[in-house]
């Protein structure tokens, strides 16, 4: 029973790892269609919840700049009086902060709308449109009528062609084709006045500027795909971030369901073993009169065998309750330690001598290999026993006839103290280890032996061990033996002082080590 029961608990676990691997290759695997199907409903490439982003940064660049561009077309229309009239450049200012102003109040008109209410793509044209006009505007003042013959003209036109260009640059890059039509105008009069004038004008300009439009065109191009990449970036780390909380949550409930199993649990227990507890009082305490026959002696020889059977039966389930009881306090930090200094070599020895006529039952030999003269030890005395009494009583359980057990306690070579027991049974398969030490858990040697057990006294003694900072260890090779080791830190040995003469009384002292 206990075996089937590891293997459907090891089932189950499998089928709550497999369901979760399943779950999250769903949500991977929608995520791709959902990712997939956004960049299929697109023309640019990108997913079309990056629109509405792209334009906000665009709108916020804008309205960033709304004090800059208006000090830059008074800068760029007062250089401007040089070559052209002064009422012309004015008019210019005014068209060019009209435009600005429009746009701004656009922009800030997008920045104000909530999100379901906007129509992307009308926008967008209003946004291109408008950029188109600045940039109509900016290639304009190239074309203002000149009334003076300076020097250097076509320098000056070149600066205001770099000018516009990088503005634009800076303004419109989360929208291309705004950052083309802004900046091809300009540069499209720049190259024109140089091709009809090319007998007279320096052609180094002209190439330079073709080289500047590609240049500026090619930094907007970079600042979009950095900006898509920062956008994807943060998309994906918001999935990572759901995800975590959604993990969070499941964790969240399963631990409260936990916490509520464990209560049932620890309740059922608790009422479970009063109600059993009483009637195997009753029933050992019957049995026992009945085997001494106390009231007189039985009429039946077959009674008293079924009065035996009654009796080791009870104590039995006695004993698996106990063992249910301990570990399910150790589980749940109840079990309180009575530590004391303790001689370890003399509790091993007590165990011994209670499981001597069953082990000489089965003709299997118990050996004692005991360091007398080693130092106590700060442990709790029961549960030492505790210890002692499972792992001898399992040796002694699974050793065949002629078998030979032997129980060590001994020092460490760090200066712990250790108590082991080999035997020299069938041995463990390596793979059944694991179960053999989980609760419940019975190898197939006890199942085709159908030995007495409830698969719980490696499991507490390994509790126990730890309750006492030590260490468990089982090695166990087939047709040769197993070795169980229970090992003590240095820190739970005492050390015995001196004799305190200064004082005179004569007494010795004990301290524990590290």
């Amino acid at each position: 029973m206990a075996a089937a029961s590891t293997t459907r608990r090891t089932k189950d676990k499998n089928n709550l790892n497999m369901n979760s691997k399943r779950a999250a290759r769903r949500r991977a695997v929608l995520r791709t269609v959902h990712d997939v199907r956004e960049q299929l409903n697109t023309k640019n490439g990108y997913r079309p919840s990056f629109q509405h982003e792209l334009i906000m940064m665009y709108a916020k660049n804008r309205t960033s700049a709304s004090l800059a561009i208006p000090l830059l077309l008074l800068i760029v229309g007062a250089v401007s009086t040089l070559w052209a009239p002064a009422f012309q450049t004015i008019g210019w200012i005014a068209v060019a902060t009209t435009a600005h102003v429009i746009m701004l109040m656009m922009a800030r008109k997008f920045e104000r709308l909530p999100q379901e209410n906007i129509k992307l793509p009308a926008w967008k044209r209003r946004f291109f449109i408008g950029d188109l006009i600045s940039g109509l505007i900016w290639a304009s003042i190239l074309l203002l009528p000149t009334d003076k013959d300076i020097n250097y003209l076509a320098e000056f036109h070149f600066a205001i062609m770099l000018i516009a260009i990088a503005v634009s640059t800076m303004l419109c890059f989360t929208l291309p084709y705004n950052t083309l039509v802004s900046a091809l105008p300009i540069s499209a009069v720049i190259i024109f006045t140089a091709v009809m004038n090319a007998e007279t004008m320096d052609m180094t300009l002209s190439l330079l500027a073709v080289g500047a439009m590609f240049f500026f065109l090619m930094l907007a191009n970079r600042l979009y795909r950095s900006t898509l990449a920062m956008l994807n970036f943060r998309m994906e780390k918001d999935y990572l971030i759901a995800e975590l909380e959604q993990a969070k949550a499941i964790s969240d409930e399963s631990r409260r369901q936990a916490e509520e199993a464990n209560t049932a649990k620890s309740r059922f227990l608790a009422t479970m073993s009063h109600e059993l507890r009483t009637p195997l009082n009753a029933i050992l305490g019957f049995s026992e009169i009945m085997q001494n026959e106390v009231l007189g002696p039985l009429p039946n020889d077959k009674y008293k065998e079924y009065v035996d059977d009654i009796n080791s039966s009870g104590s039995h389930l006695l004993n698996l309750i106990n063992e249910i009881l301990d570990l399910s306090r150790i589980e749940a930090g109840r079990y309180k330690l009575n530590e004391e200094a303790i001689t370890l070599s003399y509790v091993a020895e007590d165990c011994e001598n209670l499981l001597r006529l069953k082990a000489r039952s089965k003709d299997v030999t118990i050996r004692l290999d005991l360091d007398q003269n080693l130092p106590k030890l700060w442990a709790d005395e029961r549960a030492m026993r505790q210890v002692a009494l499972n792992l001898l009583s399992n040796a002694v359980k699974f050793t065949p006839q002629g078998g030979e057990i032997t129980m060590s306690v001994r020092k460490t070579a760090e200066g712990g103290q250790y108590i082991s027991v080999k035997d020299t049974g069938p041995g463990i398969p390596e793979e059944e280890i694991p179960t053999v030490l989980s609760a419940f858990g019975q190898g197939s040697l006890a199942i085709q032996s159908a030995e007495d057990g409830s698969g719980l006294g490696l499991s507490i003694v390994q509790a126990l061990v730890q309750m006492h900072d030590g260490e468990f260890d089982l090695k166990s090779t087939l047709r040769v033996g197993t070795t169980v080791t229970a090992t003590f830190p240095p820190s739970r040995v005492m050390d015995v002082m001196p004799i305190d003469n200064a004082r005179g009384r004569g007494r010795i002292q004990i301290q524990r080590a590290g």
